[in-house]
């Protein structure tokens, strides 16, 4: 899947190290771990890049070891990383993630790292000039009164291109801060992606009709109901579309690509139909890798995909590649 488009997508947010296990086993047994990279706006604007997409990735990262493969690892992957701040004093964020096929524990060590100092001055290192959108997501929000700020300013700018605003509920990011924000933040951008038992979780109603209620000034809804599909809400009309069949891996990461893959689709003017393929083909290949971010599906397993009918899709069973 490619979209040729006149221009690009800018993310905002935080991207961490990740360390993860090196080889199977009890968690607490290992004695070797694996660094790699992962923040929910990288990830989109990393997936992007593989669809064709040219992406710019806005945050800030410490001075240090891990700041560094940061940086590498997101640039190297194709992702415009000039509007990233390097902080001299603070550090790099850090998550460990034990992955597991039925939903993988992850615990944060982030607090008073340098994309929570994050503020609204990061607008002028936003460089919209040939954005197409803007993606941000509600961690960012929970990170400090600074990010918070910094959401609401981008949010209440003069829209020189459209926000699109993904839920992301990180529970453990909100203990001491008040989550009523986020429907406040939502509210105010133009596409809205939140997952159903998120939504749920946060607003007390995951249906994508209560949902409509709740928030009145999107454009574009996107509720993602898991395996089950997505179903998008826009012009007045209620588009379903189930999800793939896949053998999971590890699931962290794939909301980020189904992100996506659906606002690249969205972008490229697709029916909601389709951008809903789009994005689950993409989460897809996210749930068959144990990273944050897999390499995307070859494009003779997604091109008769996207066309097929609804039996054929149905039918569909992807399994890890060997």
């Amino acid at each position: 899947m490619r979209f040729d488009l006149p221009g690009g997508v800018v993310c905002l947010g935080e991207t961490m190290a990740v360390l993860v296990p090196a080889g199977p086993g009890p968690v607490r047994a290992a004695r070797t771990w694996t660094r790699v990279i992962g923040g929910a706006e990288s990830n989109v604007a990393i997936h992007l890049h593989r669809l064709g997409v040219r992406s710019r990735w806005v945050g800030a990262v410490g001075d240090d070891a891990f700041g560094g493969a940061v940086l590498d690892a997101v640039g190297g992957a194709g992702v415009d990383v000039t509007g990233v701040r390097v902080d001299p004093d603070r550090p790099t964020g850090l998550y460990v993630k034990e992955a597991d096929a039925a939903g993988s524990r992850v615990r944060y060590y982030r607090r008073g790292s340098a994309a929570s100092a994050l503020g609204p001055d990061a607008l002028d290192r936003l460089d919209l000039g040939a954005a197409l959108l803007v993606h941000v997501t509600g961690i960012t929000a929970a990170l400090s009164d600074s990010c918070l700020d910094l959401l609401r300013a981008v949010l209440a700018a003069p829209r020189r291109a459209p926000v699109s605003f993904d839920l992301n509920w990180r529970p453990a990011l909100w203990r001491d801060r008040d989550p009523a924000v986020l429907r406040e933040l939502a509210d105010a951008a133009d596409v809205v992606l939140a997952g159903a038992d998120e939504a749920q979780a946060v607003w007390g109603t995951g249906d994508p009709d209560g949902l409509r209620a709740l928030l009145p000034g999107p454009t574009t809804l996107v509720v993602k109901h898991g395996a089950r599909g997505a179903t998008v809400v826009e012009d007045g009309a209620t588009t379903f579309q189930p999800a793939l069949r896949v053998d999971v891996v590890e699931p962290v990461g794939a909301g980020d690509a189904f992100a996506a893959g659906y606002l690249a689709a969205h972008l490229a003017g697709e029916p909601p139909a389709r951008r809903l393929r789009v994005g689950h083909l993409q989460a897809a290949s996210a749930l068959l890798t144990r990273e944050d971010v897999g390499e995307s599906l070859p494009s003779h397993v997604t091109a008769p995909l996207l066309d097929a009918d609804s039996d054929t899709w149905a039918a569909a069973h992807l399994r890890r590649r060997r």
